[in-house]
């Protein structure tokens, strides 16, 4: 047997996209259940049942999620350009970090962001904000500023970006969201966990299977072929291995929102109509 005849008579039993994979794999089954996946950019999935909503608030919709003959399930999804990939910018383009894991050292010499904000419009802005015009800035910046303080801004920009498409997600749905499950390359990140649970409000949960789009895809064709029988079998066999619970105060939060929020008005209108 040859390479090329491995897989063959082998019967494709379920077909899902990546972020709807992913999706599946954290058991986001139903109405109100959402993943958020950090690689070079950021991927937020809410399920909103088998109603479809049409987002008045810079969100796509999507297919969730369809089994055999049952309803389909829709989703709202909001898509970040640039999340990791700025972690990688400040490796390769500036040098500050010689790899991606440093930077969470980096940015834990310091207690804060120094009063400095990083907005990644490196290609524009995706969601809520759809400005292809847009360009990235550091702003807020003092001498006191070091590479401590753009690290962990650099994290925090993440973090910021994830907590604007929740909120859009919310406005949506009107389904507020009580926990966010995380999968991908920066949940390794603690630092960032941590920040993201304080900004959002809610516990952020990693499961202990972070490759979840290989997972979903996994599950999709167990359930066709019957190895498992039913989505609760799915349920209990995911398990959470770590859990961020918000320790900043709502003041505190919500005062760094009001800043990033100022920081995101500064990318705007940077790109001319003739270069666009």
């Amino acid at each position: 047997m040859n390479e090329h005849s491995l897989l063959r008579e082998v019967p494709i039993a379920g077909i899902l996209g990546d972020q709807q994979a992913a999706t599946f794999g954290q058991a986001a089954f139903d109405q109100g259940e959402a993943k958020n996946t950090y690689g070079t950019g950021n991927f937020l999935i809410f399920n909103t049942g088998t109603e479809i909503i049409h987002s008045k608030n810079g969100l796509l919709t999507t297919l969730g999620y369809k089994l055999g003959d049952a309803e389909p399930h829709y989703a709202l999804e909001g898509s970040i350009a640039v999340t990791g990939a700025l972690v990688q910018w400040l490796r390769d383009n500036l040098g500050m970090i010689t790899s991606s894991e440093e930077i969470e050292t980096l940015a834990a010499t310091v207690d804060d962001n120094g009063g400095a904000y990083f907005v990644p419009a490196f290609s524009g802005l995706f969601a809520p904000y759809w400005r292809a015009d847009a360009r990235g800035a550091l702003v807020g910046l003092t001498r006191f500023v070091n590479k401590g303080h753009i690290a962990r801004a650099a994290l925090e920009a993440t973090a910021f970006q994830t907590r604007e498409v929740l909120d859009a997600v919310n406005a949506d749905s009107g389904v507020p969201l009580t926990e966010l499950k995380v999968d991908g390359g920066m949940i390794k990140n603690n630092m960032l966990m941590q920040f993201q649970a304080d900004i959002i409000g809610v516990p952020v949960v990693r499961p202990v299977v972070a490759e979840t789009t290989a997972l979903g895809a996994a599950y999709a064709a167990g359930l066709a072929v019957g190895f498992w029988s039913t989505l609760d079998e799915l349920r209990a066999n995911w398990q959470e291995d770590s859990r961020w619970t918000p320790k900043l105060s709502a003041e505190e939060s919500a005062r760094q929102l009001r800043n990033w929020k100022k920081a995101v008005t500064k990318t705007f209108d940077w790109v001319d109509d003739d270069v666009l």
